[in-house]
This record gives C-alpha cells, sequence and structure tokens, in this order.
C-alpha cells in the first residue's frame, strides 16, 4: 500500500494542532476492514477535535473525522467483501482511533454498515452522524408513541447540521414542525427544509421558566441543553417525548421533576456513538427510505479534502449552516 494524505490532530506542550502528513500502512489502526475513503463529513464535534476548542480527542496523535463512507479494500470479516460499498460512523472514529480525514481507513467490522440502497457514497455523508443522530431520535421517540396527529414538535438549534435534518425529516412524516432559532436571517431557509413556523430564541424568557408552564409540544428534538431544554420540558403536552441530542447551549440541566411526574413527559437520551447492530442499519434504513429528508441536497455542499482546515471556523463560530461533505477520493 503507498503512502496516504490525513489530516493529522497532534498535541505539543499541551496545545492542540491539526494538519495534513503523509501516512503508511503500518501507521493504520487495529481493524479488519480496510476502506478507500471517498467522502467524510464535518460535525460540530469535528470542528472541535481539530481545533482543540473542546477535549474531544481521546488519544493523540489521531486522524480526525467521525464520519467516512468508501469502498472496501480488504476484509476479514465475512459480512465485507473488497468492492463493498460502506458507511463508519461513531464509536472511536475520529477521537480514539484514526478516522476519515484519510485517503484509507482501517476500523472494526462491528462499526462498519453496508450502504443501503438508494443512497450514495455522498449521500450517506450528506447524512453522516448528523443525520444518523436525527434519525435516531425520532426513530426513539416514535417507539415512545409519538405521531403526527400529538401535536406539534420543535426541533432547537434548527440551521445545524441535526437541526436542519431534523426539520426536514419530520416535516416529511407529517408532523407540524417548528424550528427554534436564534437567527432571524435563516427563517427563509428555515421554512424551505419544511418548518411549518420558526420561532426566535431571543423571544423566550429564559430567566423565569416556571415548573409548569402552557403546554405546546407533543415532542421535541433538542440540540441545545440549558434553558432551552428546561423550557421545553415545562412546556410540553400530556405525554410529551423530546429526543435530548445535543449540548450546543449547556451541558446542565435546571429543571424540576413537575413535567415527568405531573404531564408524563419523558426525557429520552439519544446516544448515536455506540448503538450496535441490527438498530444501526435499521437507522440507515430508515434514512435510505422514508425518513429520507427530501431537501438533502439543498442543504449540503461538499468541498475538496484541501479546503478542510480552514472551514472549521465557521463550525466554533456558529456560522455553520446544513451539512459539509468532504471529498477525499469521491466516487
Amino acid at each position: 500500500m503507498e503512502s496516504f494524505k490525513a489530516l493529522l490532530i497532534e498535541e505539543r506542550d499541551g496545545k492542540v494542532s491539526s494538519g495534513f502528513v503523509q501516512m503508511g500502512e503500518g501507521q493504520l489502526d487495529a481493524g479488519n476492514v480496510t476502506i478507500k475513503v471517498a467522502y467524510s463529513s464535518i460535525n460540530y464535534k469535528d470542528a472541535l477535535a481539530a481545533t482543540g476548542a473542546g477535549k474531544i480527542i481521546r488519544r493523540f496523535p489521531c486522524v480526525g473525522g467521525i464520519d467516512l463512507s468508501g469502498t472496501v479494500i480488504e476484509s476479514g470479516d465475512a459480512r465485507f467483501k473488497p468492492g463493498d460499498s460502506v458507511i463508519a460512523t461513531s464509536f472511536d472514529i475520529g477521537v480514539a482511533h484514526h478516522g476519515g480525514y484519510a485517503e484509507i481507513a482501517q476500523v472494526p467490522g462491528e462499526w462498519v454498515v453496508p450502504l443501503p440502497d438508494g443512497l450514495t457514497l455522498y449521500d450517506a455523508m450528506a447524512l453522516g452522524t448528523a443525520g444518523f443522530t436525527a434519525a435516531l431520535g425520532i426513530v426513539r421517540m416514535e417507539e415512545n408513541g409519538l405521531r403526527p396527529s400529538k401535536g406539534p414538535v420543535i426541533v432547537t438549534g434548527a440551521t445545524g447540521g441535526v437541526g436542519s435534518l431534523a426539520v426536514d425529516m419530520l416535516a416529511r412524516s407529517g408532523y407540524h414542525v417548528v424550528a427554534l432559532t436564534g437567527k432571524e436571517s435563516e427563517a427563509d431557509y428555515l421554512r424551505s427544509v419544511g418548518a411549518a413556523e420558526v420561532l426566535l430564541r431571543q423571544s423566550l424568557d429564559l430567566s423565569k421558566i416556571r415548573p409548569l408552564d402552557r403546554a405546546r409540544w407533543a415532542g421535541a428534538v433538542d440540540n441545545l441543553g440549558g434553558d432551552v431544554l428546561a423550557w421545553i420540558a415545562s412546556t410540553m403536552e400530556q405525554g410529551g417525548t423530546i429526543a435530548s441530542i445535543g449540548l450546543a447551549a449547556s451541558m446542565s440541566l435546571n429543571t424540576t421533576v413537575a413535567p415527568f411526574i405531573l404531564r408524563g413527559v419523558s426525557l429520552l437520551g439519544v446516544d448515536s456513538g455506540y448503538i450496535r447492530e441490527p438498530y444501526r442499519s435499521g437507522v440507515w434504513q430508515r434514512l435510505a427510505g422514508d425518513l429520507r429528508p427530501p431537501h438533502l441536497a439543498a442543504m449540503s455542499r461538499r468541498i475538496p479534502f484541501d479546503d478542510l482546515p480552514a472551514a472549521f471556523g465557521d463550525y466554533i463560530a456558529g456560522r455553520a449552516k446544513g451539512r459539509v461533505v468532504v471529498e477525499i477520493g469521491g466516487g
């Protein structure tokens, strides 16, 4: 195997930095499936890791990128053979195991999912961990009884990758979706991907959150945490369901038990990182079918591998919108 290009994240004297390097086969991490990477993507977590803005990396040095799609080169797992199109996301990829920001990746077979019929390798990364997480949250809420007939669903952090995709998927499934955002300028964008209403975060008085407020939501996909999640809990309908997905605002939650014991509200933790088979493939099948976002192409764009380092700043500054697909080898 010839040397290959990778974006390596390193730590020197307590400072984290990342840059392109050439790596060889002997530097690949342990794994029984070797993949020629076609595409990766950028998630907020990737930007935190590559810039050192967040303590994401658990082992240095580490190739970044928690998502990848590509073609199998070699496999010691009977489920995969050379030439198969596959997806690998989450687990330790890009944080404690060399990830998708490389032309070659090697991972354990249990982290790999066959590319479902109906998705291209590009589509898979336009979805990526963000799409998988949004879909997992929706599936979990459906399992808890959420249906379009129950009432509106609010999505917070709605212009981000997970938020945009959740809005699109829920709208396709027939839900009345309310998009909560702090970006008034993005109201038209949110309506274009399916939001029936746009609610501005600055219109909320989060300094006075009641234990129980006026019931408004049958479901909620929360990407923010903190006071917004506390407010959502207090405004859920009887039997409402919240999927807690992110902590872009805060990892704290200062609330009361009132919504849970007086309205029967369910707070579902959604961890896309370690969901295993067959559940993982099942969610990907939904993403290729009834949960495929109809506006996926419009909310995603591709950049060449060389442009990756310059793209992280928008995520750290909160300027990112939709999904960015990184073209590693194409296909």
